[in-house]
């Protein structure tokens, strides 16, 4: 009786183990880049959703290999976040072709050019959105990510390691309740609203954008509040061409040192283009912005110099000798550097080169400061540094290439970590109203120095502006619009949702050409291996037992 109580008690046992895990399912990822697996920071922002959400998926058409792959990963990654949330889940292909909601959302489609095995073109039609819908607002998730300069199936694979994310940003999007603020200054040459249009854009997606200056006019004589700058995430200063006061100094500076965060857009070098336009050649001076001991302290300096790349923009050149008759064409403008991205950083993982004209190098200093600094932007493995005083040249258009010797020169940095006063040791500058204490050293912040106010500025034509990044010359499109953004959500960055973009996913890529030759061996030997090892195992097992049973015959 004892006997049959043991096998009783461990079947309960087992049954009850069974139901637990029929209310709790238990959840292993057992893949070696957890490719299954959420961030902490996604499964905190999902466990506050206190309404369901509802997403449509609309990645349909005519669907290839690849893009199979995309809708799988994006219902697995949808399967996996509706564990910590209500998120229902609805394929709205053919619904949204029927009551028209694709037409209504203005949403595209993209048109993929394959080659097939027969040498001709085959064109593939796809949606590749997601509508999510929640607490009575929409907001539409664009799963497939086209980077220049990105094969097919890097693009894919980038977009499968991009849909966290993704989801994530939205959804943390539709249940935000207050939006932030950010702050574009302004009263020292910067571009106007015209030339900045397209990064207030981006912008105005996630944040409040306003534009000012610190400082009130010098007539009035009014004292400045070093609080100003407080109701902001961010403060952004883009190409600034006039020195900044003491006091305007001491206002950022105590900024961050409350914990604010900044993206300086700054040029070493003081140049004119309207005179290299006209006369052919300009000279390049130092730009003297009272910035440096700061950014010194920080932990960057911003070189009075220029960097020249092979790897650049083309300008038309006239190259007709004849002025009535003009011939334009283009030509390598080494001062116009494509820069390369960072796969280290979640500001540029995955994205492509990003434009600029006329670049100053930037060295990171203070290397034991306890300060965390990545390099962003970079140029190519063959560049040279111009000088200052020096000068620019259109002319210069066929340099030696025995010059170009530096790699990689940083152009571009981000900073993280607690950070010292540029005034720690000083008095508070006249004109500064404060009853405070000046703080001396920063709860821990971020910052992001570019070491070109080109990088943050769009072109206008006909009065009207262009994409940051667009070359109208060649009519190619670069990632200064996702850079910009993504540096200042990693700026605001306080639920750790930009982080979610460092997720990788290891792309194992059929080798096509390998494939295609070897098919015919392929084939057959995974026709007939299987077949053969089951032939031989019958085999064996068929003398074994003949040999067997004639023992016990005898």
């Amino acid at each position: 009786m004892r006997k049959y109580s043991y096998y009783i008690f461990l079947g309960g046992l087992w049954l009850l183990l069974i139901g637990v895990l029929e209310l709790r399912p238990v959840r292993w990822d057992l893949t070696d880049d957890k490719h299954y697996s959420l961030s902490e920071s996604s499964k905190k922002m999902l466990s506050i959703l206190d309404h369901r959400a509802e997403v449509t998926l609309l990645l349909g058409g005519d669907l290839n290999a690849g893009f199979r792959r995309l809708k799988k990963a994006t219902e697995e990654t949808l399967e996996e976040l509706a564990v910590y949330a209500d998120i229902r889940v609805k394929d709205g292909w053919s619904a949204a072709q029927e009551n028209g909601l694709i037409d209504s959302l203005g949403l595209r489609p993209i048109v993929i050019h394959e080659r097939e095995q027969n040498g001709k073109t085959a064109q593939t039609t796809v949606y590749p959105y997601a509508i999510i819908e929640y607490n009575g607002k929409r907001a539409v998730v664009t799963l497939l990510k086209n980077t220049r300069g990105l094969s097919g199936e890097e693009n894919l694979n980038a977009s499968i390691e991009q849909l966290e994310f993704a989801f994530m940003e939205a959804l943390h999007l539709l249940q935000q309740t207050e939006t932030p603020r950010v702050a574009i200054l302004e009263g020292h040459g910067e571009p106007d609203e015209a030339h900045t249009y397209d990064l207030m854009s981006a912008l105005s997606k996630y944040f409040q954008v306003d534009r000012g200056s610190i400082t009130m006019n010098d007539l009035t004589n009014e004292r400045v509040n070093v609080h100003i700058l407080d109701g902001y995430k961010a403060v952004i200063i883009v190409n600034p061409q006039t020195a900044f006061s003491e006091a305007e100094r001491f206002v950022i500076d105590q900024y961050i040192m409350r914990g604010g965060a900044v993206l300086w857009s700054l040029n070493g070098v003081r140049l004119s283009e309207e005179v290299l336009q006209r006369e052919g050649f300009t000279p390049i001076l130092p730009l003297d912005l009272g910035l440096t001991d700061m950014l010194f302290r920080y932990g960057v300096r911003v070189n009075p110099a220029l960097v020249q790349d092979i790897q650049c923009l083309p300008i038309p050149v006239n190259v007709s000798s004849d002025p009535q008759q003009p011939n334009l064409q283009p030509m390598p403008w080494t001062y116009a550097p494509l820069l390369l991205t960072s796969q280290g950083s979640p500001i540029t993982k995955d994205l492509g080169q990003v434009m600029s004209t006329f670049v100053s190098p930037i060295d990171a200093v203070g290397g034991e400061d306890g300060i965390e600094k990545r390099v962003l932007l970079a140029t190519s493995t063959a560049s040279r540094v111009t000088a200052t005083p020096g000068e620019v040249d259109l002319n210069d258009l066929n340099p030696d290439m025995n010059t170009f010797a530096y790699q990689y020169v940083p152009v571009a940095v981000s900073m993280e970590g607690s950070f010292p006063s540029a005034f720690a040791h000083r008095m508070a500058p006249e004109g500064i109203e404060t009853d405070e204490p000046i703080r001396k050293s920063s709860a821990k912040t971020r910052q992001v120095v570019i070491g070109s106010g080109s990088v943050l500025i769009n072109e206008t034509m006909k009065n009207q502006a262009l994409p940051m990044g667009y070359d109208r010359y060649s009519g190619m499109q670069f990632s200064n619009r996702d850079f910009a953004t993504n540096a200042v959500l990693w700026l605001t960055d306080g639920d750790g949702l930009i982080a979610l973009r460092e997720k990788s996913v290891a792309l194992r890529l059929l080798n096509d050409k390998r494939a295609h030759e070897q098919r015919a061996g392929i084939q057959a030997l995974s026709t007939i291996l299987p077949v053969a090892i089951l032939a031989l195992i019958g085999g064996i097992v068929f003398v074994i037992r003949k040999r067997k049973y004639e023992r016990k015959a005898l």
